[in-house]
């Protein structure tokens, strides 16, 4: 029987929670049983909804971040490429 970290069940719990993934694709994609998955979300969901929002936010900000660069890149390459273009005809 594999004894898996505190932080791991943390992390585990934190995904089955926050994924919208399905509790049992959550399981199978980390390798332990969905009646293991409950008992853990059961142990430490309290736990997890005050420092998870936080948590949550944070990484969405980030991602939101990147994106809008990403973005903002691709638009300016846009712009040039639409500027060349219409130099080039007649």
């Amino acid at each position: 029987m594999i004894k898996h970290t505190e932080e791991f069940k943390q992390e585990a719990v934190r995904i089955a929670l926050t994924s919208g993934l399905s509790r049992r694709r959550v399981a199978s994609d980390l390798g332990v049983g969905l009646s293991t998955l409950g008992k853990w979300v059961s142990r430490y969901r309290p736990s997890d909804l005050v420092a998870a929002p936080q948590a949550n936010l944070a990484r969405e900000n980030e991602r939101i971040r990147l994106e809008n660069r990403i973005l903002k890149e691709e638009r300016d390459i846009l712009k040039k490429a639409t500027q060349f273009f219409a130099s080039q005809r007649p």
